[in-house]
């Protein structure tokens, strides 16, 4: 079974595998008319095909052109022709309008009485997936006008329409696209038949920008300032820039606050604007422009995360909504020491985590403080055998089993980086390739946690923060190749987020 917001990710993400919305609504709308075919009997005189104004209405459309060959069919649409929302169902529509199908408008209950008098089958293709609350009007009154009509067969397209609500149509039949949706049986739903539709295996195998369009939470407008997100991140030690990474990028990818706690050195370097203090200059001159929108906060030690940090941080756990640990902070041991105990109060607090770098050995020695959290943990090979002690083979379906076997594990979402990205939860497992060689240069993995933090902090959920921010640091990384070719830095990469978040939201 899939979730109505799975098949909208889908249906884009098989356009951006090569197969447009126009094949996969004529594949479905090609479906119905074999169904309904398969189902008549030979007596059938009139079908009745009731679609709305959005995509599941042109899946009637092209339905009704089909069964038009060989039936007398009749449309009636829920609005105007003006109405129709969507470029492909307006396409289908003027196709269905050259044959031989009588098509009227919505008008009123007299009007649906006499159409429905007349016909035999009953198409129901009005509202599909992604339906929330009642039903509105003129559907409440059409849905009660079909399911009080006698002696009709009603199918009813993807799902039935006021599926989940306390008013829906009630079907002898259903085809349902690509999976059954969750919810679905044969008491509300008839007879269920599944059609492949032609979505490409790599699009339900990959991911693509289906996840950002659907899953990116967009700012309402009377929302205010912290409301979209406020991140911590907890990193630096013998690594300046890659805090400073972290948070750019959370802040980019359109968290509205991000507090950086670093120990003395490296938050001086961060709010420094002299390239003297952070190498390369190139990046120590794109962080100092930035750096004024970070509010970095000076830990105890000059070099290094230690102990008495951590009464300092948890005064402002409940200032944040999600935080990244490990960013530059090296491997002493009092710093292990204390990223433990942070990273339990954190989990305890149930605060959203991404643990990237250093902080990623850390937990490989004592795995159960993460247990059943909402944790990211993004790790190359080499750090997953250390999260896991599991030494991974370059065959990605073993890859793809080994990834999945451990995040169910440990209750977590896991992110392996590599040729091919590994993203699961343990329940649900994507695989990612949009990316290139070039973004093995220093910071990458930085930027890609600024990512995943500052999504988890806007409430995504961690499975699907992570595969957006495969996608998001993966694009922005191809669109800054385009320009800079192998020369790219990771501040290139944090500059074509909004890119990104632009074309596709």
């Amino acid at each position: 079974m899939i979730s109505g917001k799975e098949i909208k990710v889908l249906d884009n993400n098989a356009e951006f595998y090569g197969v447009p919305s126009q094949v996969l609504m004529e594949n479905a709308g090609k479906s119905i008319a074999e169904l309904i075919e398969t189902k008549c009997k030979l007596d059938v005189k009139e079908i009745l095909f009731i679609c709305g104004l959005g995509n599941n209405g042109g899946d009637g459309f092209v339905g009704a052109r089909y069964l038009s060959k060989k039936y007398n069919v009749t449309v009636l649409l829920t609005g105007k022709e003006k109405d129709i929302k969507t470029e492909v169902s307006k396409t289908n529509f003027n196709k269905l309008k050259k044959e031989n199908v009588r098509i009227h408008f919505w008008d009123s209950k007299d009007q649906l009485q006499q159409l429905l008098s007349k016909c035999d089958i009953i198409v129901d293709s009005m509202l599909g997936i992604g339906l929330s609350g009642s039903l509105r009007q003129p559907y409440l009154t059409i849905v009660n006008m079909i399911n009080n009509s006698k002696r009709k067969t009603i199918f009813s397209v993807d799902i039935a329409t006021g599926f989940g609500t306390d008013t829906q149509i009630k079907p002898n039949y259903t085809i349902t696209f690509h999976d059954v949706k969750y919810g679905m049986n044969t008491q509300n739903s008839g007879q269920i038949t599944k059609a492949d539709i032609g979505v490409p295996q790599k699009a339900i195998d990959y991911i693509g920008p289906g996840e950002l369009k659907v899953y990116y939470p967009r700012p309402k407008k009377e929302s205010h300032k912290g409301e979209n997100g406020r991140v911590l991140v907890i990193g630096g030690g013998p690594y300046t820039g890659a805090p400073a990474l972290t948070g750019l990028a959370a802040l980019r990818t359109g968290a509205d606050l991000v507090y950086i706690f670093s120990p003395k050195r490296v938050a001086q370097a961060i709010t420094s604007f002299s390239p003297l203090i952070i190498n390369p200059k190139k990046l120590a001159g794109k962080i100092a422009s930035l750096s004024p929108n970070l509010i970095v906060s000076e830990l105890n030690d000059h070099d290094k995360l230690v102990l008495d940090d951590i009464k300092e941080i948890q005064k402002n756990i409940t200032r944040v909504d999600s935080c990244a640990i490990g960013p530059g902070l090296g491997s002493e041991n009092e710093t292990i020491e204390t990223i433990n105990k942070l990273i339990s109060l954190f989990v305890k607090n149930k605060n959203s985590l991404v643990i990237d770098a250093d902080a990623i050995k850390v937990v490989g020695k004592d795995p159960k403080i993460l247990k059943n959290s909402k944790t990211i943990v993004t790790p190359h090979s080499g750090e997953f055998k250390e999260l896991t002690g599991v030494k991974l083979k370059e065959d990605i379906n073993t890859r793809k089993s080994e990834v999945e076997k451990q995040a169910n594990k440990l209750g977590i979402t896991i992110l392996l980086k590599g040729p091919i990205d590994v993203i699961s939860d343990g329940k649900q497992t994507k695989l990612n390739d949009i990316h290139n060689p070039s973004m093995t240069v220093g910071g990458t993995g930085d930027v890609l946690a600024g990512i995943c933090v500052s999504l988890l902090s806007k409430g995504v959920e961690p499975f699907n923060a992570a595969r957006i921010a495969a996608f998001l640091n993966g694009s922005a990384g191809n669109i800054s190749f385009d320009k800079k070719s192998y020369g790219l830095i990771a501040t290139d990469i944090i500059d074509n987020i909004p890119t990104v978040l632009k074309k596709y939201i």
